[in-house]
Parts: C-alpha cells; structure tokens; sequence
C-alpha cells in the first residue's frame, strides 16, 4: 500500500513572511529582580508548598536501547505501524510492561 504525501515545501522567502512575531516581552522578563520573581512563585497555588532540595538532585541517563532485528507477525507489525510515529516505542511500552509483569510473578509472596 502506498504512503500518502503530506509534505508540504515553502521557500525561505515564504517562511519568513509566515513568521509571527514572537509575543514575549523579553525586556519586561530581564528586568523582573530576582527577589520580584521569588515573590510572584510563592504567591503561586501550584507553587505552595513545594520545597526542591537541589542538594539531592541526580541525573538519570537513559540506558541505551539494543539494535533489534525481529521477525514478528505483519499484522502485528501493521498494527503499530497504523498507531503513526514512535510505533517502536510503543512496541518496547507494551514488551516492558510484558517484563515488568512476569517479573512481579516471580517474586515469592510474603
């Protein structure tokens, strides 16, 4: 079956015309003091509360996925080919949670 264009091409000349300006006041942003910009977080609902301990703070690297040739039924592989962009991440989602399953298990209960 044949894949259906949705390209669409624009010149450069085209883009710039088309391009909006940018409604953020970035003058009024780098004039906000430090001490103003605590202030209006701590007035903020979300914010309340919340206390980030950056003494503590790790970075997570994600572990690198193993190149994989696979052979899998086509209707299976169609199936998550019609889901559209990132079918394979969904593929790996639904085999961890396979995983992550079999793996609870096997634990012996306590």
């Amino acid at each position: 079956m044949a894949r259906k264009e949705h390209i669409v091409r624009y010149t450069a000349k085209e883009l710039a015309a088309n391009r909006k300006a940018s409604r953020s006041d970035w003058k009024k942003a780098a004039a906000v003091s430090n001490e103003a910009l605590e202030a209006s977080i701590a007035a903020d609902s979300d914010e309340a509360g919340m206390v980030m301990d950056w003494d503590s703070v790790t970075v997570e690297l994600p572990r690198p996925k193993a190149d994989l040739h696979m052979r899998v039924d086509s209707d299976i592989l169609d199936f998550f080919r019609k889901t559209g962009k990132g079918y394979q991440t969904r593929i790996n989602a639904v085999l961890r949670s396979y995983v992550s399953r079999m793996r609870k298990e096997e634990r012996p209960s306590t």
